[in-house]
This record gives structure tokens, C-alpha cells and sequence, in this order.
């Protein structure tokens, strides 16, 4: 089976419901979906829980470096773990390679995904290639979530630009056209999306999947929400993503 660059590739045992990637890719409503993780245990096996009841999905857990038992966790619910170089960037990149379905779904470990969404969306799928992302929902009750949803809805809306909170999906072919994840370590995700957008028009999913609320509720809503537009402004004037990531993660994201 193939992998990524630095990636090393292990297959789970006890699953078997997906080809090998050099065998043949799967039919339509055969997604493959990507996760890149880092000490995520807990999130990871609720997510795992949400998707793994759907059989058109192939379950691609990439780890970082965890340190947790983020790996048992893979081990035991996911289709393949992989360890990659740390950075969801190259460990997406890395999932890409390795996945056996020509749809990629990409999430983050703290997201959630209603089983009937899922099942939906692998039901679904939108004509090939294509691309797009999921209404987002925070799972924390405050309203000023409400307002950053509302928010984030209508960026993606009017700039063609998703964050990976809403579980961008792409075809392989599209993807490749593209030039592939961009494997930094920061806006990995905007990157995406720029040049995704001037191959086709995104395609939004009404379904709504939900995110965690974490980083607004340690680091506070206005502290968070100035700190990102922030990072975007400098990204979108020419800083580097490195430089960058470094500022965002000494917070300890």
C-alpha cells in the first residue's frame, strides 16, 4: 500500500471491508476519510464511534506523535493508522496517499459527525470531481457561538474559503490537479481551499456537523476571535505559514 512521504503505515487488523489502494478503488458512495490527530484520545474515539457504523466509509487515522493512547484507539476502531511527520498538513497529505477511495473527506479529531449525516453523505455524493465542506456547528451553549457560526457560514459563503472545523471533502482527481495538500503547518486548510476554488465552484453540504469549542472557551471568545483574523490578515499578505504556526501554537493549540 502506498503512503505518504515520512509516513509509516499500519494497517488495522480485524477490518477488512476496504481494498488495498493498489487494488481496485471503491464504487460510488465509498469515501475515505482522513483524520489527523496529536494526543487525542478521547476525541478521537467518539468520532471513530459517530462514522464507523457506516460501511461505505474507509477510516484513515494519521498520528503525529501522540503520546496518549491515541494510537490504541486507532488500533482498535480505524481501517489504517498511520504515523507521519507532526502537522496536519503532512500528516493529511500522508492519509491521501495511503486512503483507497477516490473521495476524501478530511476531519479533525474533535469533530462529530450524526451517523445519519455521514451514511447521507456517502449516499450522496456530489458529481465527480468536486469539492466542498459541511455546515458547523460549536458545541459549546453560549450564544456568542451562535454568532461565530453565523459568521463562519457566511465567510466560507461569499470567499469560497473553509476552515478544516468544517470537514472539507474533495475528489482525488481534483485534489491532484491541485497539487495536493499543502503540507504546512498552519492554514493548511485556507491553502486548500484557495487553490481548490479556482479549479471548481465548492459545493456546500446543508447537513451540519459539530465542532468543539475548546480554544474559545480556554483562551476566551474575543481573545480567540482577534487572534485568528489576525493570523489570516498576515497570511493573506504574504507571511509565512511557519512563522505563523509558531505564534498560534505557543498557546498551546
Amino acid at each position: 500500500m502506498a503512503s505518504g512521504d515520512n509516513a509509516e503505515v499500519s494497517p488495522v487488523s480485524g477490518r477488512t471491508r476496504v481494498p488495498p489502494r493498489d487494488g481496485p478503488v471503491g464504487g460510488p458512495g465509498s469515501v475515505s476519510v482522513v483524520i489527523p490527530v496529536l494526543n487525542d484520545a478521547p476525541l478521537l474515539a467518539r468520532l471513530l464511534a459517530d462514522l464507523r457504523g457506516v460501511p461505505a466509509l474507509q477510516l484513515v487515522v494519521v498520528d503525529g506523535g501522540s503520546e496518549d493512547d491515541t494510537c490504541a484507539v486507532a488500533s482498535a476502531h480505524a481501517d489504517l493508522l498511520l504515523r507521519a511527520t507532526r502537522g496536519r498538513g503532512q500528516q493529511m497529505a500522508a492519509g491521501v496517499a495511503a486512503a483507497a477511495h477516490d473521495w476524501l473527506w478530511f476531519l479533525h479529531a474533535d469533530t462529530r459527525v450524526p451517523p445519519r449525516v455521514a451514511a447521507g453523505f456517502a449516499s450522496g455524493l456530489p458529481p465527480a470531481p468536486g469539492w466542498g465542506w459541511f455546515d458547523m456547528r460549536l458545541d459549546g451553549y453560549p450564544w456568542p457561538f451562535r454568532v461565530i457560526e453565523t459568521a463562519m457560514h457566511w465567510r466560507s459563503a461569499l470567499t469560497g474559503i473553509a476552515t478544516g472545523d468544517q470537514g472539507i471533502y474533495c475528489h482525488r482527481d481534483l485534489l491532484e490537479a491541485a497539487g495536493g495538500v499543502p503540507r504546512q503547518l498552519l492554514f493548511e486548510d485556507v491553502e486548500l481551499c484557495r487553490r481548490l476554488r479556482q479549479l471548481a465552484r465548492p459545493m456546500r453540504q446543508w447537513a451540519t456537523i459539530a465542532t468543539s469549542s475548546r480554544r474559545w472557551e480556554r483562551d476566551g471568545i474575543a481573545r480567540t476571535v482577534a487572534l485568528m483574523w489576525m493570523l489570516r490578515l498576515r497570511y493573506f499578505f504574504g507571511a509565512d505559514a511557519e512563522a505563523l504556526a509558531r505564534r498560534y501554537y505557543r498557546r498551546g493549540e
